[in-house]
């Protein structure tokens, strides 16, 4: 049998169906979102699906010309196209047009152009570039740095538009770093940060400061329990502090309880960190460093909650978490688009019959919460649809990432993966009241064209990259 060797016999054809599918049922949500009957036609450009339209077919041209392109003008013009995004992020805050607060747009007459969006396609590139070089070692200090010199300055400059959700989608290419020999460790940790920040703010840190040191005593207890005399002698150390603590109550002489934890905890640590030298605990010093770190992580939660976050955004956390219940303030988008959602049913009220999307309930429906009008009007089985489809991209990019045979191409596509799964599980899950708003869109179905185009970019760029393997 003859083998096709011509591009559209190379390409991934379930990949590009599910594209189309989701470009295409984007447009119709974002036409049952924002409806007007006076302008019923989906093709008026006077509307927003209107516009949406032409940004659809200018995405269909990107994407011709990216399957057009040889795919080592991609590793060549990456530092060129990494460069050309951070001038545009520079340029952005001094001549951007404000929106909502945030500096992020250039307007060019009635067209927005969102140059954080094209930065993630840049920065994937680049990082796929310094981390495919020969010389490259993840797993060092340099390597780490050469990633960082990457990341920070794209990430910085849209955290100062501010646009924390666009920040927070670098952080997600920690999978990429994972997926390319990260030690396992270091996601664990990053996920317990993440946790640890969370029950901060849920609980008294005392308890916390507690429930770590006891924890990190256990632990070492049973992983060097052939060693238990260094893990005896910490624990009956905190019991003495504690007993110390308990006993000057007691007697009318209170100490402080702040002061009476940490002094447990670090006399407790010490006495470990000794002992772990002198009897030769291998890494029992790794444990008390990391306890140490989770401890300070603990403590340092309010000044980065009150002095980095915005005052909305620690609201929409505090809302989350049930800390504040404020349904007709902060609170409002998330219980708008659950009423909506829930309203939804099985199977749907139907297209264009939604009564919380007809009559404007959800703000940004058309974009950040588009998800909600699929609920509403596509009910559970509509919903589950696109959940799956999203599901099966992301099955299908990592495994066109796994078969890539170049370095640079397969890093690459993990840097997709990771971008397309923060963006979707993040969005579905803001809209129904699983993760704070953090206003990112929903990867070919929310309305707009800089997120749409940039999406569009990565997906055909790793077309390309699958295309052109076996050259």
């Amino acid at each position: 049998m003859r083998k096709n060797n011509t591009i559209t016999g190379k390409l991934d054809w379930t990949t590009i169906f599910i594209y189309l599918f989701l470009v295409f049922f984007g447009w119709l949500n974002i036409y049952a979102a924002v409806y007007n009957e006076e302008h019923a036609s989906i093709f008026d450009v006077t509307q927003k699906y209107g516009v949406q339209m032409i940004w659809i077919g200018a995405a269909f041209v990107i994407a011709l010309v990216i399957m057009l392109l040889d795919t080592r003008l991609f590793y060549a013009f990456s530092e060129i196209f990494y460069g050309f995004t951070i001038l545009l992020l520079l340029l952005v805050l001094v001549l951007g047009k404000e929106v909502n607060g945030q500096r992020a747009w250039f307007e060019l007459g009635s067209l927005k152009i969102q140059p954080a969006e094209f930065a993630k396609v840049a920065t994937v590139l680049l990082l796929s570039r310094v981390m495919s070089a020969h010389n490259f070692v993840l797993n060092t200090l340099g390597g780490y740095l050469k990633v960082a010199a990457v990341l920070l300055p794209p990430a910085a400059l849209i955290m100062l538009q501010p646009d924390t959700g666009s920040t927070l989608v670098y952080g997600a290419l920690i999978i990429l770093l994972y997926k390319e020999g990260m030690p396992g460790w270091v996601l664990a940790v990053t996920i317990s940060t993440a946790a640890l920040f969370i029950f901060s703010l849920l609980f008294d840190k005392v308890y916390i400061v507690i429930a770590l040191t006891v924890g990190a005593l256990m632990f070492s207890g049973y992983v060097y329990r052939r060693n238990g005399v260094a893990a005896s002698i910490a624990l009956a150390i905190a019991a003495l502090s504690a007993g110390t603590y308990f006993i000057a109550e007691a007697l009318g002489y209170p100490i402080e309880l702040y002061y009476a934890i940490a002094g447990w905890s670090v006399l407790a640590a010490l006495v470990m960190l000794v002992l772990s030298f002198t009897r030769h605990i291998k890494r029992l010093w790794l444990v008390i460093v990391i306890v140490i770190g989770s401890i300070g992580v603990n403590y340092s939660v309010d000044l980065v909650f009150h002095k980095v976050l915005a005052l909305h955004q620690q609201k929409r956390i505090n809302d989350l978490l049930g800390i504040e219940s404020d349904p007709l303030g902060w609170g409002y988008n998330v219980n708008q688009s659950k009423i909506a959602i829930g309203s939804g049913g099985l199977i749907g009220k139907g297209f264009l019959q939604g009564t919380q999307t007809k009559y404007n309930f959800v703000p940004e429906q058309s974009t950040d919460f588009i998800f909600c009008t699929i609920g509403e009007e596509w009910g559970f089985v509509g919903s589950l649809v696109i959940v799956g489809l999203f599901t099966l991209l992301l099955f299908r990019i990592m495994l066109i990432a796994d078969r890539q045979r170049e370095p640079f191409a397969r890093i690459f596509g993990y840097g997709v993966l990771a971008i397309f799964f923060f963006h979707f599980a993040v969005n579905v899950s803001m809209t129904i009241g699983l993760a704070p708003v953090i206003g990112i869109p929903l990867p070919f179905i929310s309305y707009g064209g800089s997120s749409l185009w940039s999406f569009t970019m990565l997906l055909f760029i790793l077309l390309k990259f699958d295309s052109s393997r076996f050259e």
